[in-house]
């Protein structure tokens, strides 16, 4: 950034619904190119960045944790800003009740209609929304809330998947996938704004790390359950501790009663899978917990979970990871001092 430049003003939304350690990390990360300053060629010397943490009305704001934090501006004093984030929420079992912060969302879309990003932080963009602005338009989540999501937003097109969606057609509509992804949120604002080089300066002074495998390795396979079809209930039941036994799908056809092709019909209609996609998705989440707490053999894992050809068995887990099994246990299995 030319020194000349003035810095980005970023508009940090603080909510009750707001998680204190995102709202935290993205205003401490943003901020801190002062600390930086001369430590690296970089790191300009003006910060880029002028962080305001605002709110639907000024003062104190008591998080979803119950801390506080303080916002020095209402929305209606902010009549101009460069960048708009929504920090990760936390949602109930009851969802996102819509409509609660008028003043945020009209405000957001007037900040977009002027020329800012709009961007959000996990689940964030439960508030952005609301805006339609991302009607259409590809946006992340976390995987955890999509069922939550497609319900109150079905217009809106979810990769939970991914780990940063840039959208619109300015790019400005930017959103992260799950929790942390907050770390390549401001990486990736600082990499557009300041520099790749000082992307990664910053990441390594905080020992932050991009997450290029993306977000399918993180998923747990939850089937779905609420659809009301009990043939199929009764399937995924019995299915959940038998999953490893040999030609489970014609079990559970045998089981049901039904004709095979109605079974299988009705099967995919209910939980949006195929019986066999199913049945390889439980398994693969069995062989992630294994690859995780245990030092057992990538190839007789797989044969544990149902699977008698070793290199079918190793395609099919980084289809659905996107990693060998091998890559995946070194991310994630459980290090020896916390065993």
């Amino acid at each position: 950034m030319p020194a000349t430049a003035r810095p980005l003003h970023v508009s940090l939304v603080a909510i009750p619904d707001a998680v204190v350690s995102t709202l935290s990390g993205i205003y401490d990360v943003l901020g801190c190119f002062r600390m930086l300053a001369g430590a690296d060629p970089s790191i300009p010397e003006t910060p880029p960045f002028a962080i305001e943490i605002v709110a639907a009305q000024p003062g104190s704001v008591a998080l979803v944790s119950g801390i506080p934090v303080e916002a020095r501006r209402g929305v209606s004093e902010v009549v101009a800003t460069d960048i708009v984030v929504v920090p990760s929420v936390l949602l109930g079992p009851e969802g996102w009740a819509t409509g609660r912060y008028p003043e945020i969302v009209d405000w957001a879309r007037r900040m977009h209609a002027d020329g800012a990003l709009l961007c959000s932080a996990c689940s964030g963009v439960f508030l952005l929304a609301e805006t339609g602005l991302f009607d259409d338009r590809e946006t992340t989540v976390h995987w955890g809330y999509v069922p939550q999501f497609a319900k109150v937003f079905p217009r809106v097109p979810l990769s939970p998947q991914r780990v940063l969606v840039v959208s619109g057609e300015r790019e400005e509509l930017i959103t992260s996938g799950a929790s942390m992804t907050w770390h390549d949120l401001v990486l990736y604002l600082i990499a557009r704004h300041v520099g790749a080089t000082a992307a990664q300066t910053v990441a390594r002074y905080f020992a932050l790390q991009w997450h290029h495998d993306g977000l399918a390795p993180y998923i747990v396979f939850q089937g779905r359950t609420d659809h009301g079809d009990a043939a199929v209930a009764d399937a995924q039941e019995w299915l959940a501790t038998h999953f490893s036994v040999g030609s489970p799908v014609d079990e559970m056809v045998r089981r049901s009663g039904l004709a095979e092709r109605t079974f299988k019909r009705r099967f995919t209609e209910a939980t949006g899978f195929a019986p066999i996609d199913y049945v390889q998705r439980l398994r693969i989440e069995d062989a992630k917990r294994r690859l995780e707490r245990t030092e057992a053999p990538a190839d007789e894992i797989g044969w544990k979970v149902g699977y008698e050809d070793p290199a079918f068995f190793r395609r099919l887990f980084k289809r659905v990871t996107g990693m060998t099994p091998g890559a995946y246990r070194r991310r994630f299995q459980i290090p020896a001092f916390a065993r």
